[in-house]
């Protein structure tokens, strides 16, 4: 038991069947412009194959080698995508994981980028890039609808062992919250305004004390 005890106490926990969902990890990164913070965003690249044109942040899959550090992945990524060095990219720190029912794992993470003035889009991903005053966000500009999600066992399933209760074919599982905000003709929703909202949730208390 001392072994076991020791072992226990000293293990990093993981996400449980991780290996199965597709992990990414993003940054949301603030800019200082005309004095105020600001949100930063792109727009994906029409040529993209997945999501083209939608708005999003920097981020990116998870390589294996980062798998235990994926705020390296969101650094990476950032400077990748919009052309700045590893040194303008000042890691704030995390924000909550978004586990998705579909098979996506996402670590966000908070950063300043400093020296708006040298950020070059990569054309190959960004479309364009745009910024947004943080204030705006927390007057709560957003609405909020849902997405059901449904299961069913496999074929093989071994549904002559357990309660009858267990039925084939398609079952709701529950619904889970979408977030959409609007800013000026920008639409931004999904995966990307849950995170934003995420940040405006958890930071916004702590804004207004210090500011």
């Amino acid at each position: 038991m001392d072994n076991l005890k020791k072992f226990l106490s000293n293990r990093r926990p993981r996400i449980n069947f991780e290996e199965v969902y597709t992990v990414s990890a993003v940054l949301l990164p603030i800019i200082e412009a005309n004095g105020e913070p600001h949100v930063l965003f792109e727009v994906r690249a029409s040529r993209l194959k997945r999501q083209p044109g939608e708005i999003c942040f920097p981020g990116g899959r998870v390589e294996q080698n980062e798998i235990a550090w994926p705020q390296e992945t969101a650094v990476r990524e950032a400077t990748e995508e919009l052309g700045v060095a590893r040194d303008q990219v000042e890691l704030i720190g995390p924000l909550d994981y978004f586990v998705n029912p579909l098979g996506t794992l996402v670590y966000p993470f908070v950063g300043k980028i400093h020296g708006y003035s040298g950020i070059v889009p990569n054309p190959h991903e960004v479309e364009e890039i745009f910024l947004v005053p943080v204030g705006y966000f927390f007057e709560k500009h957003f609405s909020r609808s849902s997405y059901e999600v449904a299961t069913r066992y496999a074929q093989d399933f071994p549904f002559d062992r357990i309660p009858p209760s267990y039925k084939r074919g398609w079952q709701t599982m529950g619904s889970f919250p979408v977030y959409f905000y609007e800013y000026g003709n920008r639409f931004i929703w999904g995966l990307t305004a849950g995170i934003l909202h995420n940040f405006i949730s958890l930071c916004r208390p702590e804004w207004l004390i210090k500011s």
